[in-house]
């Protein structure tokens, strides 16, 4: 995490699920939340906004990341880069968007969120720059 994250989460319980799922039902999921009748390789969903928000203030309850691992090795194999490798980038990919970025918003965002994708794979693949 960045170091604005740590500060906004400092003395926080942070609770992030990860559920992985088939592609029948990610393709259920999206089409009922994104209305796209077609598997996608991860969505998010957030409980930092809406109805539900901050219910608990010592637990911050980030949302879910839904990932389906069929069609992320497929993606795998079609991009050239390994299973490993795609399901860390869904699951920075998954966060970053908990965390309110939106690469669909404007091509702005989209290479801001790109940076951030960057910069949190050279975190977990332990090249930090500082």
């Amino acid at each position: 995490m960045t170091k604005l994250c740590l500060k906004k989460w400092k003395n926080k319980n942070i609770e992030l699920s990860i559920l992985f799922v088939t592609n029948p039902k990610i393709q259920k999921l999206n089409q009922k939340y994104r209305n796209k009748n077609r598997p996608t390789d991860v969505l998010s969903f957030s409980l930092l906004e809406g109805e539900g928000a901050q219910i608990n203030p010592s637990l911050l309850s980030m949302g879910d990341i839904v990932i389906s691992p069929q069609k992320a090795l497929s993606d795998a194999k079609k991009e050239g880069v390994t299973f490993e490798y795609k399901l860390k980038f869904l699951l920075i990919h998954g966060f970053l968007h908990l965390l309110g970025y939106d690469h669909e918003k404007s091509k702005k965002e989209e290479k801001r969120m790109q940076r951030k994708e960057k910069e949190y794979m050279r975190i977990l693949n332990g090249n930090r720059r500082n």
